[in-house]
């Protein structure tokens, strides 16, 4: 078990107190170990070196929305591009910059997660904003990288609110360490799995012979399906008083960060593994979901080797999962658009069918 989790022993007290003081938990308070490898030291997709995420939100009585950014330091004036891989769980959805980044195996911009009907905006804004940079002096061609969920069951999504101020701000503002969960950024309007969803995030720290290699993800879910924690159900008709949230549309973004030197191949095989996470957390998989995972390296251009492939994948998978449910687990309870009421799961019902009793 890793310093920063919890013994099991200790778990349930720990998070009675943080919810008496109006605190929701993470996975890791709840006293579920991590897996195979142990979890970074923020738990976040920032513990790789130079990774840094910043958000924008929007909250109005119509409006429940906004913009996530995951901002590489490696691109800049040195660096104009960074190996990349994606995945395609299923395809409805508008990931801009999808087929270059296939084609190429490379990313050339932050990577942006917004609304469905707000993500052309974000893109030209994205781009407008890097056309400003001095390292896009004589740029005339750019591949923006913008990922989305459909919000609209809690905002006004054909208002298209965001703007170009919105997108600078995600930018600008985002920095290393902590990263701020639940119903924020890109995940202020989102539902999952009949509960309110958000932006989740999480990291493993995988030692392949004597070097240690960071696998961080954040993930904006807005799919459906029956919660799973642990392995463990928790449907929305047992641990909800109310109607659980039916959101618009079924989808999720997951990108993922690591600063092991893997190629493109190889990052769209670890991209692969997060997209079979979704399923450990109850994920249906709907006709109408759009599933997507980008995996990025910061790390040199060493040759690539196989070899840590192997951990990578299960820590991936391991990370993933933990970021989906820590993205429940964080959201409160919001009302929007319409009068919609999208609930925060009850951290003490949760604590309950945890419980070692309530397993047997």
């Amino acid at each position: 078990m890793s310093h920063n989790e919890p013994t099991p022993e200790t778990s349930r007290q720990r998070v009675h107190a943080m919810t008496t003081l109006g605190e929701r938990p993470r996975l890791h308070d709840l006293g579920i170990p991590s897996g195979s490898a142990p979890r970074g030291p923020g738990n976040a997709i920032t513990d790789v070196p130079g990774v840094r995420v910043g958000h924008s939100t929007l909250l109005t009585e119509t409006l429940s929305t906004g913009v996530t950014a995951i901002v590489p330091d490696a691109l800049g004036s040195g660096r104009r591009s960074l190996p990349a891989g994606l995945a395609v769980g299923n395809g409805y959805g508008k990931l801009i910059g999808a087929t270059q980044l296939q084609e190429l195996g490379m990313i050339e911009t932050p990577i942006l997660l917004t609304s469905t009907l707000s993500a052309f905006r974000v893109a030209d804004a994205l781009v407008g904003i890097l056309l400003e940079q001095p390292e896009h002096e004589h740029t005339t061609t750019l591949n923006p990288i913008v990922g989305e969920t459909n919000d609209g069951y809690l905002s006004d999504i054909r208002s298209r609110p965001v703007t170009e101020e919105m997108v600078r701000e995600a930018l600008t503002t985002a920095a290393p360490g902590p990263v701020a969960e639940g119903g924020v950024g890109a995940g202020t309007g989102t539902v999952a799995l009949g509960y309110k969803g958000g932006i989740g995030t999480s990291s493993r720290v995988v030692l392949v012979g004597n070097v240690e290699y960071t696998f961080g993800v954040i993930a904006q879910t807005n799919y459906s399906g029956t919660l799973r924690i642990d392995g463990v159900a928790m449907p929305t008709e047992e641990l909800l008083d109310e109607e659980p949230a039916v959101g618009d549309g079924n989808s999720c973004m997951i990108v993922i960060a690591t600063d092991a030197p893997l190629d493109a191949r190889q990052l769209g095989r670890i991209a692969n593994r997060a997209i079979f996470a979704l399923r450990g957390t109850g994920s249906d998989f709907a006709q109408g979901s759009g599933d997507y995972a980008i995996a990025f390296s910061v790390g040199d251009d060493r040759a690539p080797d196989d070899e840590l492939l192997s951990p990578a994948f299960l820590a991936t998978m391991e990370a993933t999962e933990e970021a989906l449910v820590n993205s429940i687990l964080q959201a409160e309870t919001r009302q929007g658009f319409g009068g919609r009421i999208a609930r925060g799961i009850p951290i003490e019902k949760v604590l309950s069918r945890l419980s070692p009793k309530a397993r047997r």
